[in-house]
C-alpha cells in the first residue's frame, strides 16, 4: 500500500507540474490581439482554459491526498532507535592510570 501511495504521489506530482507548466500565462491573450498569436482552438473556442484548470485541480487534490496519507502512514509506524541497541560498555576506571615517564 505504502510503494502504491509513493508512486501515485510521485506521478500526480510530475503530472501536476506539466499540466502548469502547459498553461498560458495572462498576458498570453494580447499577442493574439495584433495577430501574432494562434487562438488555441484545439481545446475548443473558450481554448485551454477550463479544461486545463480543471486538470489541475483534480492533479492538486490528488497530490494533497497522497501527501497526507503519507504522512499519516509514516508517523503511525513505530521507530526503532538505535540507541535502544547499543549495550552499555562504557567503564569508569576505579584508579587513576599511573605516569610512569617520570622515571
Amino acid at each position: 500500500m505504502h510503494t502504491f501511495v509513493t508512486v501515485l504521489h510521485i506521478a500526480a506530482a510530475v503530472f501536476l507540474i506539466l499540466v502548469v507548466l502547459l498553461q498560458s500565462g495572462k498576458g498570453a491573450a494580447m499577442g493574439a490581439v495584433f495577430g501574432s498569436g494562434s487562438s488555441q482552438t484545439m481545446f475548443g473556442s473558450s481554448g485551454a482554459g477550463n479544461f486545463l484548470t480543471k486538470l489541475t485541480t483534480i492533479a492538486a487534490i490528488v497530490f494533497m491526498i497522497t501527501s497526507l496519507s503519507l504522512a499519516t502512514v509514516l508517523s503511525s509506524k513505530k521507530q526503532d532507535s538505535v540507541i535502544n541497541e547499543v549495550e552499555e560498555t562504557t567503564t569508569i576506571p576505579t584508579q587513576p592510570a599511573q605516569d610512569n615517564s617520570k622515571k
